[in-house]
C-alpha cells in the first residue's frame, strides 16, 4: 500500500445543530446519508449550475467534536468558508478553515491495516483508496500505522490521472464547468433524488435531457506531456483542451459530439502537434434514446 500527503488540499469544518440541514440545502450530495467513517463527493454550485468548488466530505465523530469536515482544494478553502458564511443567515452553524492545522493523507493500492479516526474510502472510485484527515507532521506515523509506504504526492497524481478522475484547476476551470462536464454524475458527486440545492434545476435538466456535450475523458499519450490548456485538435478544428497528464496518460475536456464525428471520419486527434488517443473511444458515443413502447 502507498500513501501521500497532499499539500494542495485543505479542510473546512461546518458544525452546529443546523449544520446537516444547512449543507444539504446547498450542495450536490446528500448530507443526510453521511456518518463518521463514510465520505461523499459533492460540490457547491453557482445558481447557474457551474462548479464553484468540488470536495469530499465526512462527518466527524463525537470524539472530534462532531460536525462535518470538507476536504477541498487548499487555495479555495478561504473562499469556500466565506461563501458558506454568506449563506448561513440565521442558521445555527459555525464555519472554520482548519487548513493550517489539518490536511489530507491519501492511501491506495491496498486496505489499511488499521482504521484511523477521520478516515474514509474515496467515494469517487474505489481504486482511489482512502482519505485520512491529519496534521501534516503525522504523515509518517499514520502511514506506518496503516501499513503504507509514504511516497511523494506526484505518485498519487499519476494514480488519479490513470483512473481518469478530473482535478479542478487542471482538468477544468472552476466557475466555468457544469458537474456533468467533469463526470460528477458518474463519480457519485450528484444525488439526483435529494431535495433542492443551489444550481439544482440546471443540473437536473442536463441529466434528464441528456444535453451534456462536453466531457472529461481519459487519453493516451506517446512520450510527451502537453501543458494543461493545450488545444486538442481533430485535423485543423479544436475539439477540446488537455488537462493533467503523467506517465503516458492524461485527461482532456472535449466536445464528445465533435470527437465522435472525427473518429467516424478517420481523423486523428492531436495536442501540440502530437498524437492523442482516447483510452475508451466508446465514451464519446451518446446513447440513442429508446422509443417508449
Amino acid at each position: 500500500m502507498k500513501s501521500a500527503f497532499l499539500p494542495d488540499r485543505g479542510v473546512i469544518k461546518v458544525a452546529g445543530e443546523d449544520a446537516r440541514n444547512f449543507l444539504n440545502g446547498l450542495v450536490t450530495t446528500d448530507v443526510d446519508k453521511l456518518k463518521p467513517g463514510l465520505g461523499r463527493f459533492g460540490a457547491l454550485l453557482t445558481p447557474q449550475g457551474k462548479i464553484i468548488v468540488d470536495f469530499l466530505i465526512t462527518e466527524a465523530p463525537a470524539g472530534h467534536g462532531g460536525g462535518f469536515l470538507i476536504d477541498c482544494p487548499k487555495p479555495l478553502a478561504d473562499g469556500l468558508a466565506t461563501k458558506l458564511k454568506f449563506y448561513k443567515l440565521r442558521a445555527k452553524v459555525t464555519v472554520e478553515n482548519l487548513s493550517e492545522d489539518l490536511g489530507v493523507l491519501a492511501a491506495w493500492d491496498g486496505k489499511p491495516a488499521a482504521q484511523p479516526d477521520l478516515a474514509f474510502a474515496d467515494p469517487r472510485n474505489e481504486d482511489l483508496g482512502y482519505r485520512i484527515l491529519i496534521p501534516q507532521d503525522l504523515q509518517q506515523k499514520l502511514s506506518d500505522l496503516i501499513g503504507a509506504e509514504l511516497v511523494d504526492a506526484a505518485a498519487y497524481e499519476a494514480h488519479r490521472i490513470a483512473l481518469g478522475v478530473p482535478r479542478g484547476g487542471l482538468d477544468f476551470t472552476y466557475s466555468d464547468a457544469f458537474p456533468h462536464e467533469t463526470n460528477m454524475d458518474r463519480l457519485s458527486g450528484v444525488d439526483f433524488d435529494k431535495g433542492c440545492y443551489v444550481g439544482q434545476e440546471v443540473v437536473s435538466r442536463m441529466q434528464h435531457r441528456g444535453t451534456a456535450r462536453t466531457r472529461s475523458v481519459k487519453v493516451l499519450l506517446e512520450d510527451f506531456s502537453p501543458e494543461p490548456g493545450v488545444s486538442v485538435m481533430a485535423g485543423d478544428k479544436p475539439v477540446g483542451t488537455m488537462g493533467s497528464s503523467a506517465k503516458g496518460k492524461g485527461i482532456a475536456l472535449v466536445r464528445i459530439d465533435r470527437v465522435a464525428d472525427a473518429l467516424d471520419a478517420g481523423q486523428a486527434l492531436t495536442a501540440g502537434g502530437l498524437a492523442v488517443r482516447l483510452a475508451e473511444p466508446d465514451v464519446v458515443r451518446i446513447p440513442t434514446k429508446q422509443p417508449i413502447a
